[in-house]
């Protein structure tokens, strides 16, 4: 008995056991009886050949090794969504026949049926279909949308359809699903390798209220983004993740206008000024680039110390495992005049600084507006101490490069602006760094570590002050183990600040344990409170 094969077999996907595949070749093959398929396997290790067989080329594939022929009883060309949302939810026909027995009461040995039981479990089906608002049939073979309007009949409240890694082989496939569900506002097709249009979109009602799209590993380029985006008119969240989008194009001022989030991850990006592409998109608040082979970034409208007009609205970004490996795209970031939060672990410029707590100083200073980095929320005090260090590391450079205390003589170098573009604005907050400052940037021997402080106890007048020279490497928690030797105060309630000839009028709390004296700026001759 010959197989059924679809009319439309060639292009489809289909799954053979649990490989995936798309059809590329539905006829004979000389010397064997019978209809073959040829298919291109998604994962080539699959394959035998490139398509070509006996000399012969029936189908191309982009893998040497990525083709076989296959019968067509061996693939499953999947099932219509209803089917699948039945299955997935234990609400399809095959089961109501399994629970038929449950239709019967038997009186001695006489089985008597109840009439009318399967429309009353027809009815409670229909209810309970349309009951879910929330569906995932994630796996479940689906490949086309069924019966004309059965979807708009059976489930009229969905609102978030997950129908990722099935065998949906077009976008016009997603558009008859989509166009059934009213008010669908989350739609994910990733994992489905797809055909989408290649002529403009004319926008319509069918995507009218969608606000999340995922298109992760799809194949689709940003081009037919694009195309498909004048349908997306309410779009917030789009992403694209594995896609191999290598170049971008400036969106129509018609298009994406209304997106706040943009996930471009694992696409090989050519660089960092294929952004300047996206970068007037007016809602842009989260762009997601990790993995994405940038090595810089610049935003050349603006010079030192201003302010870019590009991504306007952006508040977070994701940057991380690229090949940023200058400080200068850093420096650049503080030009984004919403930047809030950063991530950018995995860069080689990190690897220039080994500690990585002076690496967070260094972003921190960089980074002006700057309140959560990789995932850590930026406290006020560690951005002062972060500036304050800044502005002493680099004070002698400052100098060399022209800086002076006397502003009719300040003029440092562009050379050192560039490096630096934030430093005259640390100068004007915190004042020009001392010449006292600067001369105890000597190399840190263990000698020059030590810090001489005074420590004493404000609301205890009796108790004399006590001057201790101390590693500014030691933290909080190890100082309050040595005034518990002090005292004799248990250090979990002791309460810790400093005060400095810098800042007059001003205590500074130091209220994390773990944290060394250094992360607080404490300097030679401050004073430590002790309070209990």
């Amino acid at each position: 008995m010959t197989a059924w094969v679809p009319s439309d077999a060639l292009g489809r996907r289909v799954l053979c056991g649990t490989e995936y595949a798309t059809v590329r070749y539905v006829g004979s093959v000389p010397s064997t009886a019978g209809i073959w398929l040829g298919v291109e396997w998604d994962d080539p290790q699959r394959g035998k050949h490139n398509g070509t067989y006996e000399g012969t080329q029936y189908f191309k594939c982009r893998h040497p090794r990525g083709g076989s022929f296959i019968r067509p009883n061996k693939a499953n060309f999947g099932v219509d969504f209803l089917t699948a949302v039945k299955d997935r939810y234990g609400l399809n026909d095959e089961q109501d026949v399994q629970r038929g027995t449950e239709n019967t009461l038997v009186f001695g040995k006489k089985a008597v049926e109840f009439v009318g039981m399967d429309s009353i479990a027809e009815q409670q089906r229909q209810v309970q279909l349309n009951q879910l608002v929330d569906i995932s049939v994630r796996e479940c073979a689906v490949s086309h949308a069924g019966q004309k309007e059965e979807i708009s009949r059976t489930c009229a409240n969905i609102r978030h359809i997950n129908l990722s890694k099935n065998l949906i082989s077009s976008w016009e496939t997603v558009t008859v699903i989509a166009s059934q569900v009213q008010n669908l506002e989350t739609l994910n097709i990733s994992e489905n390798k797809m055909k989408f249009p290649s002529t403009s979109t004319s926008a319509s009602s069918v995507f009218s209220k969608l606000k999340i799209l995922a298109l992760n590993q799809t194949e689709i380029t940003w081009a037919e983004v694009l195309l498909c985006a004048p349908g997306w008119p309410a779009l917030e969240e789009l992403y694209l993740t594995s896609n191999n989008i290598t170049i971008l194009e400036r969106p129509d001022e018609n298009v994406l206008q209304t997106l706040k989030l943009l996930d471009l991850s694992d696409n090989q990006l050519l660089d960092g000024n294929q952004l300047h592409l996206i970068a007037h998109l007016p809602r842009l608040e989260h762009l997601i680039l990790r993995n994405s082979g940038i090595s810089s970034m610049h935003f050349p409208d603006a010079g030192f110390g201003c302010k870019t007009k590009m991504f306007p609205s952006l508040k977070r970004l994701a940057i991380n495992d690229n090949k940023i490996s200058q400080w200068s795209s850093i420096n650049e970031l503080d030009k984004l005049p919403s930047l809030r939060s950063l991530q950018c672990h995995n860069n080689p410029f990190m690897d220039t600084e080994k500690n990585p707590e002076t690496l967070r100083q260094l972003i921190i200073a960089k980074i002006s507006q700057l309140e959560v980095l990789n995932k850590s929320e930026i406290l006020p005090t560690e951005r002062k101490g972060a500036e304050l260090d800044y502005r002493k590391i680099f004070g002698n450079d400052w100098l060399a490069a022209g800086g002076n205390w006397n502003p009719e003589k300040n003029k440092p170098s562009e050379e050192f602006l560039a490096a630096h573009p934030r430093y005259p604005s640390l100068c004007l907050k915190y004042g020009a760094p001392e010449e006292g400052e600067l001369k105890g940037r000597q190399p840190l021997t263990l000698k020059n570590q030590l810090l001489t402080l005074t420590i004493k106890c404000p609301e205890k007048p009796e108790q004399k002050p006590v001057e201790k020279k101390l590693p500014e490497s030691m933290t909080i928690q190890r100082v309050k183990g040595l005034l518990y030797r002090l005292l004799k105060i248990p250090g979990s309630e002791l309460k810790l600040s400093y005060e400095s000839s810098k800042l007059e009028g001003k205590e500074v709390e130091l209220d994390n344990d773990l944290k060394p004296l250094q992360f607080y700026s404490i300097e030679n001759g401050d004073c430590v409170l002790v309070r209990w």
